[in-house]
């Protein structure tokens, strides 16, 4: 068996799952996820407050899917109890990010603001006027709104400037050396 397909996925205190023949919603107290398992030979049940994914064959791409939608549905509860954040920082001179209402105006060095609209289930947010934080209760869709804020201006490598992730070490290289 796959070894993540395999494990049981314990549910929180105030998880509720439903099963409806092959669609999965899960709601919790910061929301409600749905999600689609396209795959036929794979079954997910609720036992004794436990969530276990089981598959009917032995198939490469089923167990390769086995793992991945055991991992989904993890991640589902996960982000229906505690949710997920990402934190983007801005470097660079006169570089920065405000708040209007529930969208972040960026100022990263083009002629005009670039205006970041929040998806449905996004909230936005800006500590400071050099830092985004991107949260939600949808793994998949806090990492692409994030991967789309930083997508706006890349991270340059020879002074650092644009928008990175907080956890991420930018490569810097050497600019050019005196001559003699």
């Amino acid at each position: 068996m796959s070894r993540i397909g395999r494990l049981p996925i314990k549910l929180p205190e105030g998880v509720n799952i439903t099963i409806n023949g092959n669609v999965v919603t899960v709601s919790g107290k910061l929301g409600t996820l749905t999600r689609t398992i396209e795959n036929e030979n794979i079954s997910v049940k609720v036992v004794d407050g436990h969530v276990e994914v089981t598959r009917s064959n032995e198939v490469k791409e089923t167990k390769a899917a086995h793992g991945l939608y055991r991992a989904l549905i993890a991640n589902m509860i996960t982000g229906v109890t505690k949710g997920y954040e990402r934190s983007l920082i801005i470097s660079g001179v006169g570089y920065k990010a405000q708040m209007s209402g529930k969208d972040v105006i960026l100022n990263v060095g083009y002629s005009h603001p670039v205006t970041v609209v929040a998806p449905q289930g996004i909230t936005l947010s800006c500590p400071t006027i050099t830092e985004v934080k991107v949260s939600g209760c949808d793994k998949e869709l806090v990492g692409q709104t994030a991967a789309n804020i930083k997508f706006i201006r890349k991270t340059e490598p020879y002074h650092g400037y644009g928008i990175h992730y907080s956890d991420e070490t930018v490569l810097r290289k050497v600019g050019k050396k005196a001559g003699k």
